[in-house]
């Protein structure tokens, strides 16, 4: 079976370093908000361009964090797309804010800035920008809309770490990057983890504040917060795998080429834009009969997935916004027709192959006269 992440190749590269890296940790008896931990918060935040980090204990808490440090709750409005993983507009609604949905561009799946404007009111507050699957959104045109109405920028990236727009790093563009360390992403622990990035010094004092049940001084809280710290473990283990992150977002550039090339005639691939750089988190195609792929796939021991089968405003946990079938038209056909392939950095071309040549034998059986 092919399947749609091995873990399990990465760690046979990489299992000296990460049992050293725990065995430091072991000995240093450290394993709350130690060393490790603040290391990588630096390295991260050095690597997007962004003056703090602050390691939390997942990418939702990360989200829920952001917003809770740009005071945002009961009565503001925060805009973001409707094709994202729960955890962007759960973490809206934990505040106690409205999630209020913007359709997304049909190419890159992102969130269109052309539509951002009407959604605009005196309540909104600040726009969830998601990077959906390695590829980042309109930065310019968001962050102009931003300036204009006096909105705050976080950036979803929890997809797309080393993903660039326009020579930066996303998570350093916006007032806070997000970023999930979830085993399967393109830099993964080996349990859940996550970091926030800012610029702002006032910000991150209030996330470290945050994260530590509302304490800076031991036993001293100035306000109600949350248990949410990356753990020293989990920390090490990042820290070996940063040092290959950079040699592992080009392998999945290079396998999505492959990827491309071969199928760009027979399926709806993943666009390169000029200055909106691709890390491909996921590798999604689009096709009108996506379903029967998918298990024609199955049938052939190669794995696929849903990224997402039903968007945000037409989840059940959503129905109080009142929304319908119809009213995000290009997120529900993506929604209906979006596949993921196989894609992960020690994926060998005989794998590759095999995906590739089974999906054209799917179309080439699916088309063939009677």
């Amino acid at each position: 079976m092919i399947p749609m992440v091995d873990l399990k190749d990465e760690l046979e590269i990489l299992k000296e370093p990460i049992l050293q890296a725990i065995k430091e940790v072991l000995e240093s008896g450290e394993y709350v908000l130690g060393k490790k931990g603040k290391e990588l918060e630096q390295k991260i935040a050095n690597y997007v361009g962004a003056s703090y980090g602050a390691g939390v204990g997942n990418g939702t808490d990360a989200l829920y964090l952001a917003l809770r440090a740009l005071d945002i709750g009961p009565h503001d409005e925060v805009l973001t797309t409707p094709f994202t993983f729960f955890a962007t507009g759960e973490a809206i609604a934990q505040v106690g804010a409205k999630p209020v949905f913007v359709d997304i561009e049909e190419d890159t799946y992102n969130i269109d800035p052309l539509k951002i404007r009407e959604k605009i009111t005196p309540n909104t507050k600040a726009i969830i920008v998601v990077h959906l699957y390695g590829q980042t959104a309109k930065m310019q045109e968001i962050m102009e809309l931003a300036h204009e109405f006096n909105l705050k920028i976080i950036e979803d990236a929890c997809q797309a770490i080393g993903t660039e727009y326009k020579g930066k790093r996303i998570g350093g563009i916006g007032d806070i990057g997000c970023f999930s360390f979830f085993p399967s992403k393109n830099l993964g622990a080996y349990g859940d983890g996550g970091m926030i990035v800012t610029n702002n010094k006032k910000l991150y004092d209030k996330i470290v504040t945050l994260r530590n049940h509302g304490s800076s001084i031991k036993y001293v809280h100035s306000t109600i917060g949350m248990n949410s710290r990356l753990d020293e473990f989990q920390a090490a283990i990042l820290l070996v795998k940063f040092n290959f992150l950079d040699i592992f977002l080009h392998k999945r550039k290079e396998i999505s080429k492959r990827y491309t090339m071969e199928l760009n005639d027979i399926v709806k691939t993943p666009p390169l834009n000029e200055n909106r750089e691709h890390t491909f988190h996921q590798y999604c195609i689009e096709l009108d009969n996506r379903d029967q792929l998918a298990s024609f796939l199955q049938q052939n021991n190669i794995s696929s997935a849903i990224y997402y089968p039903i968007p945000l405003h037409l989840q059940e946990a959503f129905y109080y916004l009142n929304h319908k079938k119809g009213d995000f038209p290009i997120s529900e056909k993506a929604a209906e027709n979006i596949l993921a392939l196989p894609i992960f950095p020690f994926m060998t071309f005989e794998k590759q192959d095999r995906v590739i040549s089974t999906i054209k034998q799917f179309f080439k059986r699916m088309y063939a006269p009677e």
